[in-house]
């Protein structure tokens, strides 16, 4: 069972890493397969290798089968961007953005004549007007909505989050956004998952009554009800830090654990009622209603997938102990392993999945042929240590850091958020009793306090790059080494094996080599020069509506997957969001040594409170002036613009006044001339037509059409032109006639909506691009990229 369990899984997963879906006329290896296992010959490790193959067959074309079922439930082309009018119901918690609600739509009916849309779909309404006449959706509202929806479509980064991969896994086969007042209506179905919503609401207006204005209210909601977006970024920083973040919101920890208190408190109690034992043994009636207990708290959470996961794992072990099996705990993980693939063939897409599986797995190991007993806190603090190496790899991998004091944190923390916070929130949610409220936000300060002197130690996280694949299996195998017993023969290779993984061999530009990254972070520019020794971020990319930004949730992870913890400089060309958005959460993950900006020095009222905190946060911030240049590595960095003049006129839009630079390496050149329109090109060609000779243009204003005149594609030739632009946005960019100057001169044309990000390489061999769609292609990103 653990052969087939973990071969189904294994293939499951493997089905998520190819760019298109299997033919299932393969399927007729299936039998050969199944008599090579039943008569293959042999005992032990050599007997499990038929059925390893043959259970990762199955669970690979099992994983297709059910894909080829979502992706078939798609958006007709013809209806992106229509008006369509829908009736169906609001699922779960709606989370409140900057700009106004986004929230998950479950329709039942479209009400405009011919139209087909998916039955789950992912909305944002936004404020238009005056907010305080903005009227919240609540959970289980039954609506009539006027939307209008795309295809799913997300940014494709190297190292970065799958936004197409994540609205697959939770069934979500359309975005968009309302259009107008929804309109409240009748009959829709669903109505005890509407119960089950408007509860959650409610049990969540209690606590924020409860707790006003208290500053770890948001950790409260979010272990009460699974609401993860009243915590404040600042915190999610500080749980990131110090490894507890699983422990801040209904995860599978909480879950178990709380399940556990119940069975325990149940036969403590039932022991003590004759009549009840003798109907139902104690130890049973443990089991149910600590799975009911668990079956409600996964309700609360709304029952988000990685809860789902977790009940299943919990429901495979309570069946076999109300059955009487004894099975082995390595048993009861493969059942439960094979059961939530075989109900999430998407499970492998999720970090929870391999993580929790992974630390159970850990534990199981570490406690695996131990003689002896040891102290209560010393058994404590040697799971937290399996754990966290078990991990190690896996969350180089994922997240690309580290948490040094981890082991600490989560040694008092899992106590105390688990056993007593969880209990309390929940009964707080629950009874009228404020006390309660009161007693679990003291009991989350006293863990939110001890994190925060943790954080405080010198390195209390370690960034590191994305490791390679040999890299990964053998730091795997060291972190079995030496979570194995004293004792074991050769234990000190555990160590040796995890140097690679610490220790790598990076891949860098050779001197006088230039490496160039064109993200694709929506509609906005950020771009990572790279030369032997240095990095330089020229923009950020945006702040969106989410609330979330470019520099944090693009820009930063791929800096640190790459081997990059700190930028050489930053160069943010003008005061719009879509350019500087990102650029504060850049500078406080890599500290650049210097910042140079297009509105550094302008009268306050000249620039934006977003720029303000830029500025006020860069440690050395600069003019952006024509005639600045430096040397790194054999590449030259020259600024073309603005002047001084363009300082001292106000006139001059912020577009107009934007930095432009130029990079030339030995094999080549890059022109980057950020969001400049036709004043600004004009400026470029009376002062220094000679110096914008270049092979590769980032197209100015994405494409803009008032922008990339003649006369200035004529004077730069390009040779290959990136649009950094978004995916069907509002400003109809690139417009087809610029598009057409582009190619019409001869250069090869990439868009970062079509091809996502692109990278470049200007090097002794050659010039090199790679355009990380097409490269990183999954079976999901077919249909989204096409233009």
């Amino acid at each position: 069972m653990r052969v087939i369990a973990l071969g189904f899984a294994l293939g499951a997963a493997w089905l998520q890493t190819q760019a298109a879906l299997p033919e299932f006329r393969w399927l007729w290896l299936l039998p050969l397969l199944i008599l090579l296992a039943a008569w293959w010959p042999g005992r032990g490790v050599s007997r499990s290798l038929p059925w390893l193959l043959l259970a990762a067959y199955a669970g690979f074309f099992y994983a297709g089968w059910r894909a080829e079922l979502r992706l078939a439930e798609a958006l007709p082309r013809a209806w992106e961007g229509r008006d369509i009018v829908l009736q169906g119901r609001v699922l779960g918690l709606p989370e409140a953005t900057p700009r106004g609600q986004r929230f998950v739509f479950e329709v039942h009916r479209p009400a405009t004549p011919d139209a087909r849309v998916p039955r789950r779909l992912m909305l944002n309404r936004y404020i238009d007007g005056d907010a305080q006449d903005f009227v919240p959706l609540h959970g289980g509202d039954c609506r009539r909505l006027t939307v209008r929806l795309s295809r799913p479509h997300g940014n494709v980064n190297p190292h970065g989050f799958d936004y197409e991969a994540w609205l697959l896994e939770h069934g979500i086969r359309a975005t968009g956004h309302a259009v107008g007042e929804p309109m409240a209506a009748q009959a829709c179905a669903g109505e005890w998952r509407a119960a089950l919503d408007r509860a959650r609401e409610s049990l969540r207006a209690r606590l924020q009554a409860a707790l006003p204005d208290r500053p770890y209210a948001g950790v409260a909601l979010a272990l009460a009800v699974g609401d993860q977006n009243a915590i404040p970024a600042s915190q999610w920083i500080l749980f990131r830090h110090t490894g507890v973040t699983h422990l801040m919101s209904i995860s599978g920890l909480h879950v178990t654990l709380f399940s556990v208190l119940v069975y325990g408190l149940v036969q403590l109690i039932w022991r003590r009622l004759p009549a009840l034992a003798l109907r139902l043994p104690a130890q049973k009636a443990g089991v149910v209603l600590g799975l009911a207990a668990a079956a409600l708290y996964v309700a609360l959470a709304g029952f988000g997938i990685p809860a789902q996961r977790t009940l299943f794992m919990l429901a495979v072990a309570a069946l076999a102990m109300l059955l009487d099996r004894a099975a082995s705990a390595s048993r009861i993980l493969a059942l439960a392993l094979f059961a939530v693939v075989l109900i999430d063939p998407w499970a492998a897409l999720s970090p929870g999945f391999w993580l929790s599986f992974g630390a159970v797995a850990a534990l199981m190991l570490a406690g695996h042929g131990r003689l002896g007993r040891r102290a209560g806190w010393r058994t404590w603090l040697s799971a937290q240590w399996a754990v966290s190496l078990a991990l190690l790899p896996a969350l180089l991998l994922i997240f690309h850091e580290v948490s040094l004091v981890s082991p600490l944190a989560n040694a008092f923390a899992i106590p105390l958020i688990s056993w007593l916070a969880v209990p309390l929130v929940l009964l707080a949610s629950l009874l009228p009793w404020a006390i309660l409220a009161d007693l679990a936000h003291a009991v989350i300060a006293v863990v939110m306090q001890g994190l925060h002197w943790l954080d405080a130690l010198p390195q209390p996280v370690w960034q590191g790059a994305e490791p390679s694949a040999a890299a990964l299996a053998l730091a795997l195998l060291g972190a079995v080494a030496l979570i194995l017993p004293r004792g074991m023969p050769a234990r000190w290779l555990g160590v040796v094996l995890l140097l690679p993984l610490i220790l790598p061999r990076l891949e860098r530009p050779a001197q006088g080599e230039l490496w160039l990254a064109v993200l694709d972070v929506g509609q906005g520019l950020a771009v990572v020069a790279r030369t032997a020794t240095h990095a330089l971020a020229f923009d950020a990319g945006p702040r969106y509506a989410s609330g979330e930004d470019a520099g944090g949730r693009i820009v930063a992870p791929y800096l640190f997957a790459e081997g990059m913890d700190k930028l050489d400089g930053l160069i943010v060309s003008h005061d719009d969001s879509d350019h500087s958005g990102g650029a504060i959460g850049l500078l406080a993950s890599h500290r650049p040594a210097w910042t140079a900006a297009s509105f550094t020095g302008l009268p306050s009222d000249m620039v934006s409170p977003l720029g303000q905190a830029v500025l006020g946060q860069a440690p050395k911030s600069l003019p952006c002036l024509s005639g600045q240049q430096w040397q790194w590595d054999g590449v030259r960095f020259e600024m073309l613009h603005p002047t001084a003049e363009h300082y001292r006129r106000r006139e001059y839009s912020d577009n107009d006044r934007g930095c432009v630079l130029k990079i030339t390496s030995r094999h080549g050149s890059v022109l980057i001339p950020a969001d400049i329109e036709r004043l600004g090109e004009m400026s470029l060609l009376e002062r220094l037509p000679e110096r914008l000779r270049a092979d590769v243009l980032i197209a100015p204003h994405h494409g803009s059409a008032t922008s990339s005149m003649p006369d200035f594609l004529s004077a730069v030739q390009p040779r290959w032109v990136v649009i950094p632009v978004g995916h069907r946005n509002r400003f109809g960019h690139p417009k087809p006639e610029v598009v057409r100057r582009y190619l019409d001169g001869g250069a090869q044309v990439l868009r970062t909506d079509r091809d996502g990000a692109v990278l470049l390489r200007l090097q002794e061999t050659g010039f090199h691009w790679v355009d990380v769609r097409m490269r990183d292609a999954r079976y999901w990103h077919n249909d989204s990229c096409a233009m």
